[in-house]
Formats: C-alpha cells, sequence, structure tokens
C-alpha cells in the first residue's frame, strides 16, 4: 500500500518561520521531490544548497516537469508557480515541510531511536524483534531497510538515515498500517543533516561513539556534538504518548560523560562491568551461539542468542535497556526473542558451502569495528584468521591507516583490497593501508598483501585457508554495490565469498562479481 497525500502549500509550510514568500499563491502538493530528476507533476520542489551542488540550477528543469511550487534559499527568479524563499536552514525547512505534509506521523507513534559507531544495525534489529515478540505493532528503519507490516522496502545504495521525506512518508505508512511503535536507526549525518530533525523521539539508546566520519564533522567532539543531538531531543514533548522519556546509555563508553552531561530526561545506563544499572557477566562466545547472564534492577536472567561476537553483548544489553527496562517489555519475552533472532544481513554471516573452515561477511568498517571484529574471529578459531578489508575513498584518511594498524596484531594475514575508491586513486588508498600495516608490525608478502581487485582478493583469502581456519571480509556487510568514480557496479561481498568458496570446492555457484579492477573488464 503506497499513501496518497494532497495538501495545500499554505498547510505544508505551517508553523515555519524566516521565509520569504516571493510569489505567493496557494498550490495543491502531491508530493516531495529535492532531485530535480525525480519531480513528479503537483511536487514542491526543494532546491538544496550542498556542498557540491546548488538545486537552483535546476529550478526550471523542475518547474518544466511539473512541480507545483518551489522552495529555496536563494530569491526567487519570476516563475509559472509559487517561489517561497527559505532564510534560515533549508535542510530543517525541508523536514518540517514535509512533518507537515505527512500530518506529523511521529507525533503519535512511540519512536525509539538507536545510534551509535558500530552496532546501531543490530541493536535497532534486536528492538524490532524484542518488541515484535511482545505482540507490538512495530516498525523499523534502518540503514539496510524498512519494514511497514509485513513489506520490507529497499532503502537505497550506502543508505544510513534516509532524508527526511521518505522518514515521513515511512512513518506515515506505519501509522496507517496500524503499528504503534517504529525502531529508527539514527545516524550522525542523518542528525546534522537535519533528515530526522521533526521526528519526535520518546527513547534513545547509544552503542559506542569512537573514530568515524571525522572527515565530514571535523573531529571527535563534533562527532559526538552530532550524535548528542539525538539525547538532546528527547528534552521535548515529555509523556505526551504516555511513555516517559528514557535514555539509554553506555556507561564504559567514552561518549558517557558528555551524553550524561547534555540529557535532560530520566536515564539508564548499561556495561560490561558491575557499575551499571544494567551489565553482564559469564560470557561464552561460539560459532553456534553467544551466551551470557544478565544483571538489572530485581532481576537476573540468561541469553542465549545465535549473534556471534562478545561485542554484541553490549548490543544486546542496549536493546534490552530500550525494550524491559525501558517499555515493560517482560524479560522472558526478550529471552525468547534473542534466541531466535534472525541473523542481521552482513553483520557476523557466515557463508558455509561445506568447506572445512569458517567463513564470515561482516561490516566492519571503523577502526573500533575491525579491532572487534578481529577479536571476535580469534575467539572463534584455533587456526589462522585470514582478513580481507579495503577502506572508502573521500573519507577520513587517517582511518585507513588505523584499521590495519589495529588488525594487524590480531590476524594472522590480511588481504588489504578495494572498498569504494569512488574518485580516489585505489593504489593511493592501498598506500595508507600498508602504512597502517607496517605500524602495526605486518609485513607485505608475509603477514599481508595489497590486491586491488577485491574478487581476487577474496579468492587469495579462500585459497590461503587451511582446515579450521578463519576467513573474514569486512567493510561491505549487506550492501549490493560499490563505486569506482561516480558509477555504483553490482557487488554482494556474500555473493562473492559464495562464488570463491564455490571455485575451490569444484561445485556450484553465483558466479564471481565483476569490477572495474577485475581483469575481464576494460
Amino acid at each position: 500500500m503506497s499513501l496518497v497525500f494532497r495538501k495545500s502549500l499554505k498547510d505544508c509550510l505551517s508553523g515555519m518561520s524566516d521565509l520569504v514568500l516571493n510569489k505567493f499563491e496557494d498550490a495543491e502538493i502531491t508530493g516531495i521531490a529535492w532531485d530535480s530528476r525525480k519531480v513528479q507533476p503537483g511536487d514542491a520542489f526543494f532546491a538544496l544548497v550542498g556542498e557540491n551542488f546548488d538545486g537552483h540550477q535546476f529550478i526550471t528543469s523542475a518547474v518544466e516537469q511539473g512541480a507545483a511550487a518551489v522552495i529555496g534559499r536563494r530569491r526567487g527568479a519570476s516563475l509559472s508557480v509559487p517561489y517561497v524563499q527559505v532564510q534560515g536552514d533549508d535542510r530543517e525547512a525541508l523536514a518540517k515541510f514535509a512533518a507537515n505534509y505527512y500530518d506529523q506521523p511521529s507525533r503519535k507513534l512511540v519512536v525509539i531511536g538507536v545510534t551509535g559507531t558500530d552496532g546501531k544495525t543490530t541493536t535497532t534489529n534486536l528492538v524490532y524483534h524484542i518488541l515484535r515478540m511482545a505482540g507490538i505493532p512495530v516498525g523499523m528503519i534502518s540503514s539496510v531497510n524498512a519494514v511497514v507490516g509485513d513489506r520490507v522496502l529497499d532503502t537505497g545504495f550506502h543508505v544510513t538515515t534516509p532524508e527526511s521525506p521518505d522518514i515521513q512518508r515511512y512513518l506515515a505508512e506505519m501509522l496507517a498500517a496500524g503499528l504503534t511503535h517504529v525502531v529508527l536507526e539514527t545516524t550522525s549525518h542523518g542528525l546534522a543533516q537535519k533528515r530526522v530533525a521533526e521526528v519526535d523521539y520518546d527513547l534513545a539508546g547509544v552503542t559506542n561513539i569512537t573514530h568515524e566520519h571525522l572527515d565530514y564533522h571535523g573531529s571527535y567532539q563534533g562527532y559526538l556534538e552530532a550524535k548528542g543531538m539525538l539525547f538532546a531531543a528527547l528534552d521535548s514533548g515529555e509523556g505526551a504518548k504516555g511513555v516517559e522519556k528514557l535514555a539509554v546509555l553506555n556507561k564504559a563508553d567514552q561518549s558517557f560523560p558528555f551524553l550524561e552531561k547534555i540529557t535532560r530526561v530520566r536515564k539508564f545506563t548499561y556495561s560490561l562491568k558491575g557499575d551499571a544499572d544494567l551489565w553482564a557477566d559469564a560470557i561464552e562466545n561460539t560459532p553456534a551461539e553467544l551466551r551470557f547472564m544478565v544483571h538489572g534492577p530485581g532481576s537476573d536472567f540468561l541469553i542465549n542468542t545465535p549473534l556471534i561476537g562478545r561485542y554484541n553483548v553490549n548490543n544486546s544489553l542496549a536493546a534490552l535497556g530500550l525494550t524491559v527496562f525501558g517499555l515493560g517489555i517482560p524479560y522472558k519475552v526478550a529471552q525468547a526473542a534473542m534466541q531466535c533472532v534472525p541473523t542481521v544481513p552482513g553483520r557476523m554471516e557466515r557463508v558455509d558451502l561445506g568447506q572445512d573452515f569458517l567463513a564470515i561477511v561482516d561490516f566492519a568498517h571503523t577502526p573500533n569495528a575491525i579491532k572487534q571484529a578481529m577479536l571476535t574471529a580469534r575467539e572463534l578459531t584455533g587456526g589462522k584468521v585470514i582478513a580481507v578489508f579495503g577502506s572508502a575513498g573521500l573519507r577520513d584518511v587517517e582511518k585507513r591507516k588505523l584499521m590495519p594498524e589495529f588488525a594487524a596484531p590480531l590476524a594472522d594475514e590480511m588481504i588489504l583490497t578495494a572498498e569504494d575508491p569512488r574518485t580516489e586513486s585505489l593504489d593511493g588508498i592501498l598506500a595508507d593501508m600498508a602504512e597502517g600495516a607496517l605500524r602495526g608490525g605486518a609485513e607485505e608478502g608475509h603477514d599481508y598483501w595489497l590486491e586491488p581487485d577485491r574478487g581476487k582478493a577474496i579468492r587469495m583469502a579462500v585459497h590461503r585457508a587451511q582446515p579450521g581456519d578463519l576467513v573474514i571480509l569486512c567493510g561491505k556487510g549487506h550492501e549490493q554495490s560499490m563505486c569506482f568514480g561516480h558509477i555504483e557496479y553490482d557487488w554482494d561481498d556474500r555473493t562473492a565469498l559464495r562464488a570463491a568458496l564455490a571455485e575451490r570446492l569444484g561445485v556450484e555457484g553465483p558466479e564471481m562479481p565483476l569490477l572495474p579492477t577485475s581483469p575481464r573488464v576494460s
């Protein structure tokens, strides 16, 4: 079911200040567009100004395609449709406009936000699964997909938090489908770019805040402050939906002092130590399951889950804090949910074609995530750990050095390769990674290799594996494409791993996906 909304331009602008009506006649709005190539007749077109583009250059094209109104920051040219000039933040205006257009759906849903550097998607899925097991009609918006009732919607290539009109549309569809709760994975970009500015959050949880996105935020403090916007947003609308506002914070993380200081609502802490409201011990991590004891206010209970990796204890505690102790879900329901939680795509996802070694795909693409993935891998095998990963172009340069530096002492072998080089030189990225590997004590040709083609790198790892070893591909996880230049090429690490395993085992399997670095591509 896709909802059809019709609103007057006047109603869409309700409550918005700092507007100059260069030309104003009320108009019927039937959609919102911010990409001129996707304008449909009746859309309101937002001429956004970004780092690398200016939407005002495309106003004429948008009007020719049927835009019913245009909203921008510059003075309006002579147009045949209404033009509204925004004097403040155009992205904040877009968020307010979208929320008005879709009748402010988040004010009628219990909204649970999950943020952090690593573990956001897993924690979001855990909260969603626990609430579903409790019989609560719940939807989910994550970096993998949006789930509205029985519908699973792809949120696109390399997407974290969708743009504000998409978020508001998903929320409106959830409300129309009879849902009462939604779990929203919330990124620093989504917060800083005001994509969630008009979402009325009720509960928020954080996994951790480590080194990531410093190319965008400028510094760790800037990144931390962007994440903190989620917890500052909890200060409004207290109790409007019959749910007490709550912040679930990781007491053992470096983010805790800052988040505790800025949060004005009730706080609930978790940690792997016994100094928090919720904590865990007796942790057992095997290739088949993760077991641990949970200790919280008035209750102690065992969690047994197919999720693997010691770091998933933290993700689980954050989810339990939001559900059992935040929304009052019985812990026995959470126990049952955790025991049958589905594998989150591309998160410590095993690929098994009958080989005599473990093969895993994981989304780890930050220094801390790589370290945690390698620590998990070490626990899962007594053999060698062979890691394949790269680092994205047009992103934090220091991160691409830190990842191999952190991985080198834990992995027996590393094959460093392509991962969305974009318009950067892949050779240059690999040179930076080699510097990090050397800093970590690795020797080229003995402990690490540079292989620009990701398909060849995966084949190399698979063919080097011996019985009892573990091959782990990091960085791409669930993603379905890889970017070279400005082009997205079809790519899935899980497909590539199956192809390499099938070749080694001599069994039927998929073809290895091709990239511009592949020998058969000119």
